[in-house]
């Protein structure tokens, strides 16, 4: 089922790539209900249980075959799902339609090769959730970034050839990093450690059942030594693609270059890349490591809380106030990971589903309003509910699920990281973290409610002088569509939160860790 769903996908990047101009959103949309429905079929479907790479675990939709060696590592067609990686599949599929959907009137020259790349991301996101070979994740990992930076260079703003650029160079030296890191890990743990291929399983189970032999000695390394650089190499290669202060840098200049169906597909799913990978490999395969960097860890989780919401509170263009947003949110994700407590990191992966509805609903809203209005200075205008009320009514509810508003996903997801975080018995001085880290709430409250005021409400005034009319209803669909999703999980989070408890219990438990 998993080779139908990338298929489907990869045919149709490449059937709407030679499509004619003219059909090609519309062909692309059509195209993308397919993946869409198959994903949610998954989801009733799912009999997994358990987490993909600790033993013990049921895979859902597993396929494995062997694929080449490389030396005596066998690498294989491995790929499967358990209750982390299928909700993020499943927004994946989501946010790309509707992405495609939104983007209708905004793309006005060469269709064709936008909505092919667009596809083509996608397929290869599903394939970073889905890979359990490491080469074979990697491959994947790395094909994102090429339509990304076209999607940026070709279709962005001013400054797009510079955003892209910075983009790509960011990301891709992470991923050498990254890849230099693993690597290394894997020929570390050969002979003794029992590992003859680059399966994602098979590593973390040689990680848990003792890690790297003692009297192994690497670039001078003794075990321990080299368990800790490798956790941090990384770390340090995620860390840039999630992004977390001080790699943040390049994501402002992204989303603001990037069209709008990049930048939702960007702050939806991409970020959650760096946070999935994270989880997968250093919260999962080194729990010693895990307690040994806990402090420093959650030192930058409560920065980028709160740097990246004052960052947020200082801006003036809504897409940059959105982009500092995801910043912030990302630090709430490192924080209930690194509680390494059931409900901390079932938290952080919710809060990474909830996160991607929020802001791809937030980036859709901020598309329409500067179509209209040609703007997206907070300065340049003011009372435009009057005008567009359909669509400034979304940005608002879109805005309280940002501030955790209860009954919306923002809310439980949060209220999960606090709780999971507050009872750590990792991290030491936990409850101070914690608060903290809820006080960005407050920073997040104060520059979203500021903005609404300022565009939104107020007397009409618009600096561009352009005659506003309500959004279409291809614009105003997709955010529907997002906000009720956002309303489905808070009211009722077990929807996915019981399958992504289930696949955590066992990281928490292979360390004597507690489910609270």
């Amino acid at each position: 089922m998993i080779e139908l769903l990338l298929a489907v996908v990869f045919v149709g990047a490449a059937v709407t790539f030679l499509a004619p101009n003219r059909i090609a959103g519309k062909l692309a949309f059509a195209i993308s209900l397919l993946p869409a429905g198959i994903s949610l079929w998954m989801l009733t479907a799912f009999d997994g249980s358990g987490n993909a790479l600790l033993s013990g675990g049921q895979l859902a939709f597993e396929s494995q075959a062997e694929w080449f060696q490389v030396g005596e590592y066998a690498v294989s067609w491995f790929v499967g799902l358990d209750g982390i990686s299928l909700p993020l599949v499943v927004l994946t599929t989501i946010l790309t339609s509707l992405a495609i959907l939104s983007s209708w009137t905004p793309i006005d020259e060469r269709q064709s090769q936008f909505y092919g790349l667009v596809l083509f991301i996608e397929a290869n996101l599903l394939g970073v959730f889905v890979a359990l070979d490491f080469l074979l994740w990697f491959v994947f990992w790395e094909a994102v970034l090429i339509p990304m930076y076209f999607l940026i260079g070709v279709w962005g703003g001013p400054r797009r050839k510079y955003a892209a650029i910075k983009f790509f160079v960011y990301t891709n030296v992470a991923s050498l990093v990254l890849f230099g890191a693993f690597v290394t890990l894997v020929f570390a743990l050969g002979g003794d450690g029992g590992v003859s291929s680059f399966a994602l399983p098979e590593i973390a189970q040689a990680m848990h059942a003792g890690g790297i032999p003692e009297g192994t000695s690497l670039f001078g390394l003794g075990a321990a030594e080299l368990s800790a650089a490798i956790f941090v190499a990384l770390f340090l290669g995620f860390a840039v693609k999630v992004p977390i202060v001080p790699f943040h840098t390049w994501l402002p200049d992204a989303h603001v270059e990037a069209p709008t169906p990049a930048s939702v597909l960007l702050a939806g799913v991409l970020l959650k890349m760096g946070t999935y990978a994270l989880l997968r490999f250093n919260f999962t395969m080194f729990p010693e490591q895990v307690e040994t960097f806990a402090i420093p860890i959650a030192a930058i989780a409560v920065i980028s809380v709160i740097y990246g919401a004052m960052l947020a509170l200082a801006q003036t263009d809504l897409k940059r106030i959105v982009a500092y947003s995801s910043v912030s949110s990302m630090g709430y994700v490192i924080l209930g990971l690194v509680a390494y407590t059931q409900f901390g990191i079932g938290g952080a992966t919710f809060q990474m589903v909830s996160h991607g509805l929020i802001s791809g609903l937030m980036f859709m809203a901020v598309g329409v309003v500067y179509n209209a209005t040609h703007t997206r200075m907070v300065t340049d205008m003011s009372g435009i509910t009057a005008k567009m009320p359909v669509a400034s009514w979304i940005f608002v509810a879109g805005a309280f699920g940002y501030m955790g508003l209860p009954l919306m996903s923002g809310f439980y997801a949060e209220f999960a990281i606090f709780y999971g975080a507050f009872g750590s018995e990792l991290l030491s001085n936990a409850p101070l973290f914690t608060g903290v880290a809820m006080f960005g709430i407050v920073i997040v409250a104060g520059y979203l409610l500021y903005a609404m005021q300022r565009t939104f409400f107020g007397p009409f005034a618009l600096e561009t002088d352009y005659e506003l009319d309500r959004a279409p209803l291809h614009d105003v669909a997709p955010m529907l569509v997002l906000l009720a999703l956002i309303v489905v999980l808070g009211v009722a989070p077990d929807t996915i939160f019981g399958m992504i408890t289930d696949a955590t219990e066992p990281i928490v438990a292979a360390y004597g860790g507690e489910a609270a």
